[in-house]
C-alpha cells in the first residue's frame, strides 16, 4: 500500500530573486568546491569523487534549484542528480556513450530524425544544469552545432517531407537559448504547412523558474503552432512555489504541459515518491506523461533500476492514482518508431 504524503506545495514569496533568468544561469554553481561548502558537505568525504566526476562531466547547477536542496543531507534527492561521484568513471558492460545511437540519425547538423513523423532540433548544446544521469552527457554538441548557415538546409529538409507535422525543440536544453532566436525559429517553421505543433523539452522553467518571462510568453502565445512543453521533473521537492507560478504563466498563455520523468535509484524509485510527484505535477497544471526506463549511458550506472523494479513501482501506482496520473513506463530502443511501452505484466 502506498503511503500518501501531502502535496501541499509550500508559501513563499514569489519574488525571491529579482535577478534576471540570463543572470541567474550566468551565476550558476560549476565548482565542486563551491557546492560543497554551500551544502555543508564535509569536503574530507567528499570532494575527491566529486572533482573526479567533475572532470568528466562539468557540474552546473543554477541557484534556484541549489536553494530547494537541505544542506548537510547527503542523500537529498536532488543533491544525487547534480553531485559528481567518483563511480562516474567507472565502467560497466552495457553502459555504453551513445545509448540511444543518436549519432546515425543526423542528416543535416543541428538536426535528428529518428522518427517518421517528428523531428528534433538541436537548439543548443547547453544547459541550465548537468543531470548526473544524462543520456547525452557524451553528445558531440561541437559538431552538430546548428549555426545560422545550416538553417536554410534544415527549414528546406522540413519542408520537403510533407509526413512531418511536429517539431521538437530540443539539446542541450533549447530554453537556454535566446527568445529572439526561438521566436525566428518558430515563425520559420509556422510558414510550413504540414507543421502543426511545436514540442519543446526543457528543465529551465523548474530549475529557473525566472526564464518564463515575457518576452517567452508573448512569442509561444502568438504562433499558429500548437505548443507543447515536456517538462522534466523527477522528485516532487523540485516543484516549490515559485516553479507553480511559472508553469501557471505557461497554461494561461496555452501551452500544453506535460512532464517526464526518469526511473532513478536513490531519487525517485519508491511508489511513495513516484505518486507524491504525479500529483503536485497536477496541482501545477503538469499532466504525468511518461516515466522513462533507465538509458545505459556510461557515466551513470549507479542510478540504473532494473525493468521488475520499474514495472512492480508503477503496478503499484495503477492501483492508488487514477489512471491519468500514472505516467507510461517506457524505454527508449534505437531503431523503433516510437518509444517503447514496457510490458507491466510481463
Amino acid at each position: 500500500m502506498i503511503q500518501r504524503t501531502a502535496t501541499r506545495i509550500e508559501a513563499r514569496p514569489i519574488d525571491h530573486d529579482t535577478r534576471s533568468w540570463q543572470q541567474l544561469l550566468s551565476a550558476s554553481v560549476t565548482s565542486p568546491e563551491v557546492l560543497l561548502e554551500r551544502l555543508q558537505l564535509d569536503p574530507a568525504t567528499w570532494l575527491s569523487g566529486a572533482r573526479e566526476g567533475d572532470r568528466l562531466f562539468q557540474l552546473r547547477v543554477p541557484e534556484p534549484y541549489l536553494q530547494r536542496i537541505v544542506p548537510g543531507d547527503p542523500a537529498d534527492p536532488l543533491l544525487r542528480q547534480i553531485l559528481p561521484l567518483s563511480a562516474e568513471a567507472d565502467k560497466r558492460p552495457g553502459f555504453v556513450r551513445d545509448p540511444l545511437q543518436e549519432s546515425g540519425a543526423i542528416p543535416i547538423a543541428g538536426l535528428i530524425r529518428k522518427y517518421q513523423s517528428r523531428a528534433l532540433l538541436m537548439v543548443t548544446g547547453q544547459c541550465a544544469i548537468n543531470c548526473r544521469y544524462c543520456f547525452r552527457r557524451h553528445f558531440p554538441y561541437d559538431e552538430n552545432r546548428l549555426s545560422p548557415r545550416d538553417r536554410a538546409d534544415v527549414l528546406s529538409s522540413l519542408t520537403d517531407d510533407t509526413r512531418i507535422n511536429e517539431v521538437i525543440f530540443s539539446g542541450g536544453d533549447p530554453l537556454v537559448a535566446s527568445d529572439r532566436l526561438l521566436s525566428s525559429w518558430a515563425e520559420s517553421l509556422a510558414d510550413i504547412p504540414h507543421i502543426r505543433r511545436l514540442r519543446i523539452h526543457t528543465r529551465l522553467p523548474v530549475v529557473i523558474p525566472q526564464r518564463v518571462c515575457g518576452s517567452l510568453l508573448e512569442w509561444l502565445s502568438s504562433s499558429r503552432l500548437q505548443m507543447v512543453m515536456v517538462l522534466h521533473v523527477n522528485h516532487p521537492a523540485e516543484l516549490d512555489n515559485h516553479t507553480r507560478h511559472a508553469l501557471g504563466r505557461l497554461k494561461a498563455a496555452g501551452v500544453t504541459l506535460l512532464n517526464q520523468s526518469v526511473l532513478l535509484r536513490g531519487v525517485n524509485d519508491t511508489a511513495d515518491v513516484l505518486a507524491d510527484l504525479s500529483e503536485r505535477l497536477f496541482d501545477c497544471g503538469v499532466l504525468p506523461y511518461y516515466l522513462h526506463a533507465f538509458d545505459p549511458v556510461e557515466g551513470a550506472h549507479h542510478f540504473d533500476v532494473s525493468d521488475d523494479r520499474a514495472r512492480e513501482l508503477v503496478r503499484q501506482l495503477i492501483g492508488t492514482l487514477p489512471g491519468f496520473l500514472v505516467p507510461k513506463l517506457v524505454r527508449e530502443v534505437p531503431d523503433k518508431p516510437g518509444k517503447t511501452p514496457l510490458d507491466l505484466f510481463a
